[in-house]
């Protein structure tokens, strides 16, 4: 009997239907040669520090640092995993093989490997790899099994992650709550620490902290307006304008009985190709600068439309698809009718195969999140959001750039020169999926008359006292971005792609660290925008350890994970650097003799 593992029994019950394993068993099904059992996710977790050490029951500064000679998993403690367990542990002990039909990434390789393990198996494990749940995917994927061993770099890396989560931690937070918290705290009184979570709060705490030490400063800007278009002074690269009002009032007097006089119109043509592919960091963003979602909300929603086989994997971190996805994405057009008004402009074409879009280099284990094509059918108000955004930026990368004309006026009064611009849209092309959209209205054509140089006219100008403004708080939104490139703020996407080698945690797991910052109280919300409660920020400004909460350093090490995936590091030197980083940060934080405490809330 061959005997298959999935991670959910939804994602099993779609699994055995393929295989034609019909018959219902208790936490299985079963026919045509197959079993088909599931896990609840994580049925296997490290073990805790006392099971590896009797004197590390109790929480004392001397049994610091706690490192196991050698990590071990057990059993989640709960009667339905324990009961699911045993079901699973039954079946593999009689398997000719097994096949590990987990979700085709880092975590769900760990938390299927742990289970096989447990259950003590020495049968042949082969692996399903599929980016989608529909029927096609799946027997596609069982046509072409793959061999355990070809992921073996996927579960050193996910395993080295989870060592380097409980070693940090596990002594990270034992050390600071002993060293900080008052005693007598109990259980509010725990200062949690982690390796992605610390850094992502002294993201928000740092930005906090420049918007309440920001100082705005006055500046004046000089403008006109001519043929009722607005023209402003052009100052000296980095100036906004004038530094002081005399400065400014003094080119208004210069300037207000001249003529105004068109020097240059220059005009230029460009192009704007359509927005990426989603990965799923890119959705959680737009979700929640349009509908407010949080990160995990829409972890949640598009999690459920694969699970509705609507939607390919979502826990990815490229915008790009490989090229064997180009011939089937007419038979996935085709299964969005609902779409096809927006499809005129390339219906009866040969599809769009821009490299902006299909690129196998830019692809590892997973393509973007697209739609399967399989209609969507009882989808709830939120899911259909998603799932609209998803079917829109599909239909859109096949469509031709945007062609637009800017148009710049120079024009000068006295020896000031002014400036306008203006912009013309020639062809929308992809802006027409997006047509009556809020945030695509805001970018609509500020177009100019014609101007002729050498005309010259009267003028009304005017002096305005402006201010500069402190930066943003951030919002989910723009956190996630800042996770995504390690606290580097940058628009462009190519750039940007460039940078998520070095990002903070995984796609799949940001959400749940800012949960997690939530739940602990160290963050809070005010409408959109995040920021630290008073017990986040004296916990930043106490951990004097850059490695703890710089996002740059931090994200060096994920890359290090995400080589070892790739066969590149070796998982054992990044254990050993990690555990030589905890013994110094133990080590460093002993030495403190300031006696300084942070009070419970």
């Amino acid at each position: 009997m061959i005997v298959c593992i999935a991670e959910k029994p939804s994602v099993g019950r779609d699994i055995a239907h393929v295989l034609g394993a019909d018959r219902q068993h208790d936490g299985y099904m079963e026919g045509n040669g197959y079993q088909v059992t599931w896990t609840f996710g994580h049925l296997c977790e490290l073990k805790e520090p006392h099971e590896y050490n009797d004197l590390w029951k109790r929480w004392t500064l001397s049994a610091l640092p706690m490192i196991p000679p050698r990590f071990g998993i057990k059993l989640k403690a709960d009667k339905g995993v324990e009961r699911q367990f045993q079901t699973i542990k039954r079946l593999m002990s009689e398997a000719e093989m097994i096949i590990n039909c987990g979700d085709a990434g880092q975590e769900g390789e760990l938390i299927q490997r742990w289970v096989i393990q447990m259950t003590g198996a020495r049968c042949p494990v082969k692996r399903l790899w599929i980016s989608s749940l529909t029927e096609e995917a799946i027997r596609e994927g069982f046509q072409h099994l793959k061999d355990q061993s070809e992921y073996q770099s996927l579960y050193e890396a996910g395993l080295s992650r989870a060592i380097g989560d409980w070693t940090l931690g596990m002594n990270a937070t034992r050390l600071y709550t002993l060293k900080y918290r008052p005693q007598g705290s109990g259980n509010s009184g725990v200062l949690s620490i982690g390796r992605v979570q610390t850094p992502t709060l002294a993201l928000i705490v740092r930005r906090q902290q420049e918007i309440e030490n920001f100082r705005p400063t006055p500046y004046w800007v000089l403008s006109t307006v001519y043929r009722d278009v607005l023209f402003t002074a052009v100052m000296e690269e980095g100036d906004r304008g004038f530094k002081t009002q005399e400065e400014g009032q003094a080119a208004l007097d210069a300037i207000g009985q001249k003529p105004f006089t068109v020097t240059d119109v220059q005009k230029k043509k460009g192009t704007e190709a359509p927005p990426r592919l989603f990965d799923l960091t890119g959705l959680q963003v737009e979700c929640n600068k349009k509908f407010g979602y949080s990160a995990d909300l829409t972890l949640q929603l598009i999690q459920g439309l694969y699970e509705k086989k609507v939607t390919t994997y979502p826990r990815v971190d490229t915008t790009y698809l490989s090229e064997d996805i180009y011939p089937k994405c007419p038979q996935i057009l085709n299964g969005l009718p609902a779409y096809f008004h927006l499809m005129e402009r390339i219906k009866g074409k040969p599809l769009q195969k821009s490299k902006k879009v299909f690129d196998n280099k830019k692809v590892t284990d997973h393509h973007a999140i697209i739609p399967t094509g399989v209609p969507a059918k009882g989808l709830s108000e939120m899911e259909n959001n998603v799932y609209d955004m998803i079917c829109r930026r599909f239909i859109g990368a096949f469509y031709p750039d945007c062609k637009f004309e800017t148009t710049t006026v120079l024009g000068q009064v006295a020896d000031i020169a002014f400036k306008a611009t203006g912009k013309h849209i020639t062809d929308p092309a992809w802006h027409v999926i997006w047509k009556g959209d809020k945030e695509e209205d805001a970018t609509e054509e500020k177009s100019l008359p014609t101007f002729v140089k050498g005309e010259s006219g009267e003028h009304t100008p005017t002096l305005t006292e402006k201010q500069t403004t402190p930066p943003k708080p951030y919002t989910e939104a723009t956190l996630l971005r800042a996770m995504e490139t390690a606290g580097r703020f940058v628009e462009d996407e190519t750039l940007r792609e460039s940078l998520k080698e070095n990002g903070i945690g995984r796609p799949s797991t940001r959400a749940a660290i800012i949960e997690t910052l939530f739940r602990r109280h160290y963050i809070g919300k005010q409408k959109k925008s995040l920021y630290a409660t008073p017990t986040g920020v004296e916990l930043i400004r106490l951990i004097q350890n850059d490695l703890l909460k710089s996002a740059e350093l931090t994200g060096m090490w994920e890359k290090k994970l995400r080589r070892i995936e790739r066969r590149e590091y070796e998982a054992t030197a990044f254990v050993a650097e990690l555990k030589q980083m905890v013994g110094e940060v133990v080590q460093t934080v002993l030495a403190d003799n300031s006696r300084h405490h942070i009070p419970a809330q």
